[in-house]
C-alpha cells in the first residue's frame, strides 16, 4: 500500500476529519475507504450535517450577536451575557482547532497554524474584540469545509476506479457456478461475466468473442471487441453476451489493482514546489510568531504613549495574516487536481513531481512498435529457400510461440493449428536478435538479420532491401527463408507529432526494427530523427547522448526491452494497454489507452497545474505581504486579516479546483 513518511504528523478535528496539514493523508484515507458497503449512503446526510453543523451554529450565533451589537442594541446584551454569547459562538469552531494546537505542540510541532489561530482569536477575546475573534475562527472553519469539498472533487477519478471493482464473481467449480469474493479466485479457474457486469479479474477470453467498455481503464468509452484467447482486464464492463474467462492473475495482481496502487502512491511523491513550501512554512511560521511578539512588546521601549491592548491587537492582526493556510492547502490540492485530471484522461502520474517534469520536456523519444504503431502485425509473405513453405511456417511459428513479442504472435496466429504436436526444446532468447531452439530435432534460428550475422550464416543480400518487417529463419545453421510482417501506424500518431512540434518539442524514434522500416514510419509521421537496428543497449546509448546535450527528455515505450531507457529518461512513459508489466512498473507515467496523442495531453496537464499552483503562490504571498505591512503599522483590522488569511485561502482553493474543469481543448 502507500508508503508514508513515518515522521509525518497527523492532525484531526473534533469530528475525526483530517486537517489541512494532512491533505495528502486525507486524500489517501478517502481513497482507501471509498469502496465500502451501502451503509455509507444511509448515513451520508447525517455525516454531512455533523460536518457543517458547527460552522452553521457559530454563524447563526455570530450574526445574531452582531445584530444585537450594532442594530437592536438590547439592554440585556451587555457585560457577561454578551461575553457568554460570543463564547457560545466560538466553541463549535474554536475547540477543534485548540485541540489540534495542543496535539501539535505535544508532538513537537509548536508553530502550527492551529497555534496561530488559537492565540490570535483568544487574544481578541482578551482585549474585548469578541465578534472579531469568533469571525476569524468561523472563516477558518469555512475554509476547512471548502478544502474538504475540493478534496472530494479531486479524488473523484480515483474513487471511480475503486467503485468499479466488483465485490463478487461467478466462478465455475465442480461443474456449477459459485458466487465468491474475487480475492478467493485462483489462477487457472474459469469465471463467467454476464452482460452489464464488470470483469473482476484479469484473464483470457474463452468465449468466441465479446465486447467490453474499457472507459474505467483507458478513459475511452468506445467498445473494444475481444476475440478468443485475447486479454481481458479487471474493470472492463461486458456489453453484450455472457462471456467465459480463464483467470491469469490474482485479484491483488490485476492491472486494475496496480493502477490503484500507482494513483494512491502518487499522493506520497511530492513535487519540488510542494517540498519547498513545506520547508518554507516551517521556517516562516516561527519567524512571524516572534515578529508578532516584537510588535506587541518592543514599542514599550520606544513609544511614549504605549497602550498594551492597542499593540496586542496589531500583533494579533499580524498573526492571523501570517497563517500559511492558503499555501499549505492550495498547492498540494493543485497537484492532486492535476493527477485527477490526468486520471480522467486515461493518464496515470505516479507522483506530482512528474507533473513538474513534464512542463520542462523539450525532447520526446519514442519506441516504434506498440507506441507509434498498433503493434498488431499480420503475415504478408512467406518465402522458403530449400524447404516447403508449410514446413518453414510450422518451424518458425513453433519457436515464436515461446515469445510474447507482437511479431511472434502474428506468426503464431497465422500458422493456426500446424504447431500442434510439435516437439519444442532448448528455447533461448537472444536479446535484440531473436530466438534459438530445437524444433522436432532441428536447430532453428528465427529473428532479424542481426541474428544471422551473429551466427555467421550466409543469406540472400537482396532481402536487406525489403521495407516491411521481416523474420529471417535458419535451420541447422543454413538460411531457410523469411516471413514478412506488416504493422499499421496508430490513427492519432501523426497529430501527436504535429502537436509536439507546435510546442517546440524535438521528436526522436528508436527501434530494434530495421532502418528501412523505421525511415518509412518516420517520414510518414514527420519525426525529426529516427534510428533503427538498435539493441536495448543501443537505445540506452542514444538516450544518454541526448541527455548529455542537456536535454530534458521523455521516453515512451511498451516493451520489456524499453524498461532501461524508461528508467534513464527524465520522464519515463509507458503504454499501459499493450505495455509489459516491467515497463509499466519502471515508468513514471502510464498512458492507459496506448494513444500517442496522450503524450501531449500529459504535457498540457503539467503546464496547467504548474500555472495554477504559481498563481496561488503569488496571490497568497502578495496579499499577505501587503496586509502584514499595513497590519504592523496599525491600519489593518482583524477583518482585513481574515480576508488576507481565509479569504485568500478560499480563492486559492477555488482556483485549484479549476484544474478539474479543464477540457484540454
Amino acid at each position: 500500500m502507500i508508503n508514508k513518511d513515518p515522521n509525518h504528523k497527523h492532525s484531526y478535528d473534533a469530528t475525526g476529519k483530517m486537517t489541512c496539514c494532512s491533505l495528502e493523508e486525507k486524500i489517501n484515507d478517502k481513497t482507501e475507504h471509498s469502496h465500502d458497503d451501502g451503509h455509507n449512503h444511509l448515513h451520508e446526510s447525517e455525516s454531512v450535517w455533523k460536518e457543517y453543523a458547527p460552522a452553521l451554529i457559530s454563524f447563526v450565533l455570530l450574526m445574531t450577536g452582531l445584530v444585537f451589537d450594532y442594530f437592536i442594541k438590547p439592554t440585556f446584551f451587555q457585560n457577561y451575557i454578551r461575553l457568554v454569547w460570543y463564547i457560545a459562538a466560538y466553541i463549535p469552531v474554536g475547540i477543534p482547532v485548540i485541540k489540534d494546537a495542543v496535539k501539535s505542540i505535544s508532538k513537537g510541532a509548536f508553530f502550527s497554524e492551529f497555534f496561530l489561530m488559537s492565540i490570535a482569536t483568544l487574544g481578541a477575546f482578551f482585549i474585548g474584540e469578541y465578534s472579531e475573534g469568533v469571525a476569524v475562527m468561523l472563516f477558518y472553519a469555512v475554509g476547512e469545509l471548502f478544502q474538504t469539498a475540493a478534496v472530494n472533487r479531486a479524488k473523484k477519478s480515483i474513487k471511480a476506479l475503486l467503485d468499479i471493482r466488483p465485490d463478487t464473481v461467478s466462478v465455475m467449480r465442480n461443474g456449477a457456478l459459485q458466487v465468491v469474493s474475487p480475492i478467493d479466485v485462483k489462477i487457472g479457474e474459469f469465471i463467467q461475466v454476464k452482460a452489464g457486469e464488470k470483469v473482476a479479474l484479469d484473464g483470457e477470453l474463452i468465449s468466441e468473442s465479446a465486447s467490453f467498455n474499457t472507459a474505467a481503464l483507458t478513459g475511452e468509452s468506445k467498445p473494444d471487441t475481444k476475440r478468443e484467447g485475447e486479454k481481458v482486464l479487471a474493470g472492463m464492463i461486458n456489453l453484450a453476451t455472457v462471456s467465459d474467462i480463464k483467470v491469469t492473475a490474482l485479484f491483488k495482481d490485476s492491472k486494475l489493482s496496480k493502477i490503484l496502487e500507482m494513483v494512491q502512491d502518487a499522493t506520497a511523491r511530492k513535487s519540488p514546489t510542494q517540498l519547498f513550501i513545506s520547508k518554507f512554512a516551517k521556517v516562516y511560521t516561527p519567524i512571524v510568531v516572534f515578529l508578532a511578539l516584537a510588535i506587541c512588546l518592543l514599542p514599550y521601549l520606544f513609544v511614549s504613549n504605549y497602550v498594551f491592548n492597542d499593540w496586542l491587537y496589531r500583533a494579533l492582526v499580524f498573526l492571523v495574516i501570517s497563517c500559511p493556510c492558503a499555501l499549505v492547502i492550495s498547492i498540494p490540492l493543485g497537484y492532486f487536481g492535476g493527477i485527477g485530471l490526468a486520471s480522467k484522461n486515461g493518464i496515470l502520474f505516479k507522483g506530482s513531481n512528474y507533473l513538474d517534469v513534464m512542463t520542462k520536456i523539450d525532447t520526446v523519444v519514442m519506441d516504434k512498435t506498440g507506441t507509434l504503431t498498433k503493434g498488431v502485425f499480420k503475415v504478408q509473405e512467406i518465402k522458403a529457400v530449400g524447404i516447403d513453405e508449410k514446413e518453414l511456417l510450422k518451424l518458425t511459428a513453433s519457436i515464436e510461440s515461446k515469445s510474447t513479442h507482437p511479431i511472434a504472435l502474428a506468426v503464431v496466429l497465422h500458422a493456426g493449428d500446424v504447431i500442434k504436436n510439435v516437439s519444442i526444446n532448448n528455447i533461448e532468447e537472444i536479446s535484440g536478435h531473436g530466438l534459438k531452439g530445437t524444433i522436432d530435432g532441428k536447430e532453428v534460428l528465427a529473428g532479424n538479420l542481426k541474428l544471422l550475422k551473429k551466427f555467421n550464416i550466409e543469406y540472400d543480400k537482396t532481402i536487406e532491401t525489403i521495407v516491411e518487417t521481416i523474420v529471417v529463419v535458419a535451420i541447422n545453421n543454413k538460411y531457410a527463408g523469411y516471413i514478412t510482417i506488416a504493422d499499421e501506424i496508430k490513427e492519432d500518431a501523426l497529430q501527436a507529432i504535429k502537436d509536439m512540434h507546435s510546442l517546440n518539442i524535438k521528436t526522436v524514434m528508436l527501434s530494434g526494427d530495421k532502418q528501412t522500416v523505421v525511415d518509412k514510419v518516420a517520414k510518414a509521421l514527420g519525426i525529426d530523427n529516427a534510428y533503427g537496428d538498435l539493441l536495448p543497449e543501443n537505445k540506452v546509448e542514444k538516450v544518454q547522448a541526448l541527455k548529455n546535450e542537456n536535454r530534458t527528455l521523455a521516453f515512451v515505450g511498451d516493451g520489456v526491452n524499453d524498461a532501461p531507457v524508461v528508467a534513464l529518461a527524465d520522464a519515463g512513459i509507458a503504454m499501459g494497454g499493450l505495455g509489459s508489466d516491467a515497463t509499466i512498473e519502471t515508468a513514471d507515467i502510464v498512458i492507459q489507452n496506448d494513444q500517442p496523442s496522450k503524450i501531449v495531453t500529459a504535457i498540457k496537464i503539467g503546464k496547467i497545474t504548474k500555472k495554477i499552483v504559481w498563481q496561488n503562490i503569488i496571490l497568497a504571498m502578495g496579499v499577505k505581504v501587503i496586509v502584514l505591512i499595513i497590519g504592523a503599522i496599525g491600519i489593518a483590522t482583524l477583518w482585513e486579516a481574515v480576508f488576507a488569511d481565509v479569504g485568500v485561502a478560499l480563492l486559492a482553493i477555488l482556483n485549484a479546483v479549476r484544474i478539474q474543469n479543464n477540457k484540454l481543448i
